[in-house]
């Protein structure tokens, strides 16, 4: 797998991309939902949105929604370029999140709100893979952060800076902060490390030859699994002094003279193939 993540032209592989893109972004809208149901708390972000939530009185994934826009319009003085992943992350990810809060059940036990918390933490891992992988373009807050590294701060300044205030102003509004927060903070990185090689996509240059368009249309032969003879090649089969195989060549001659051919012509290829 390649370590650059950076946006590719959507033209490249786009089906399989746009679906890697859609399912992350779902799995991603179940995973903050899980971390919410569980009580024991949530991820950094979403202990800002949960508490505009209670204060306000719109849906988590509403406020998710609303907030998504607000960052991406940080970007204009950033100079960043969204993609059409950041604009889905924006819609998908809050539509996600509210519908599968309306489908999952309340948990009471703690038994079963830790196997939420277990649960969303790993499914937030995979769906990280998903999206980030499909190189569409970072999510809003993502891009704010790398944004601001642009700009002269580190990315561990930025990213930290960024969440301890969102954490901080999002607890005094009611948001939930608690062991969840914890346990997601100190595992998510490993777990997007090791989903990450599975589902990034690499560019037209990591493909092999036959799977290149550009490559395909230049040389027709790769899509017979033919390789193709440089330009102004002559190859043995081109080429009626040079034997193939010299057993092989002399009864080709010796048919050819049977069948009248004065000048000896052999056909390089009898099969007819192209």
């Amino acid at each position: 797998m390649s370590n650059d993540l950076s946006p590719l032209p959507l033209r490249h592989r786009p089906a399989r991309r746009l679906t890697q893109l859609m399912v992350g972004l779902i799995a991603f809208g179940a995973s903050v939902a899980l971390l919410v149901q569980s009580g024991l708390g949530n991820m950094p972000w979403d202990v800002f949105h949960q508490g505009l939530s209670k204060v306000t009185g719109l849906s988590l994934g509403v406020i998710i929604i609303i907030v998504g826009a607000a960052v991406l319009l940080l970007w204009l003085p950033l100079r960043q370029r969204p993609g059409i992943g950041t604009v889905s992350n924006v819609i998908v990810l809050g539509l996600a999140t509210d519908a599968t809060l309306f489908v999952l059940p309340a948990a009471q036990h703690i038994a079963i709100r830790i196997g939420y918390l277990v649960a969303g933490v790993l499914l937030c891992g995979l769906a990280s893979g998903l999206y980030i992988g499909a190189r569409l373009g970072p999510g809003p807050r993502d891009g704010l952060m790398t944004g601001l590294a642009a700009r002269g701060l580190s990315i561990r300044f930025a990213r930290t800076g960024i969440e301890v205030a969102v954490v901080a102003i999002g607890f005094l509004l009611g948001g939930t902060l608690g062991v969840g927060t914890v346990v997601f903070a100190l595992t998510i990185g490993p777990i997007v490390h090791l989903m990450l090689p599975w589902f990034t996509i690499g560019g037209p240059s990591a493909q092999r030859p036959e799977e290149r368009p550009d490559v395909v249309d230049k040389q027709p032969g790769l899509l017979e699994g033919r390789e193709m003879p440089a330009p102004g090649h002559v190859g043995p089969a081109d080429d009626p002094v040079t034997p193939l195989h010299n057993g092989a060549r002399r009864d080709q001659l010796g048919l050819a003279r049977e069948h009248g051919d004065a000048g000896g012509h052999v056909d390089a290829n009898p099969r007819g193939q192209a």
